[in-house]
């Protein structure tokens, strides 16, 4: 099967040497989205509801470039810098992903990068 890098002005570009998601065959996976804004290139202002909507809007922007969207997420990963905003992560969550949950896993992390705090990836299916 041949590996597509998927790309969109429409979420934050890699700030590093890799792509915003590949898609092999029928398989989305996302590289971690962070609360960067794609029309500022910064980090969102604002508290950890915030961080967790632009998140999820940029994994969602990627998503729609690579021909699927949230409906079709099978697994996903957060990333929290501080554990104790598990409750607040997951009422925004559950305004992006409702019913037939993706299966996920939360685990808290020493720092990410920009120094924010929270990131989410992604596997999905088209």
């Amino acid at each position: 099967m041949m590996k597509q890098t998927i790309n969109t002005d429409k979420a934050p570009a890699a700030i590093g040497p890799y792509s915003q998601a590949t898609k092999v065959g029928n398989m989305v996976f996302t590289s971690g989205q962070i609360p960067i804004s794609p029309v500022t290139g910064e980090v969102v202002d604002g508290d950890i509801k915030s961080q967790a909507k632009q998140v999820l809007d940029n994994v969602q922007e990627v998503l729609k470039a690579a021909g699927t969207d949230l409906n079709h997420v099978v697994k996903t990963t957060i990333f929290l810098k501080d554990m104790n905003d598990f409750a607040v992560v997951n009422e925004i969550y559950a305004q992006y992903f409702t019913g037939n949950y993706p299966a996920r896993s939360t685990v808290q992390v020493a720092k990410l990068p920009k120094d924010v705090g929270i990131e989410i990836e992604a596997i999905a299916i088209v």
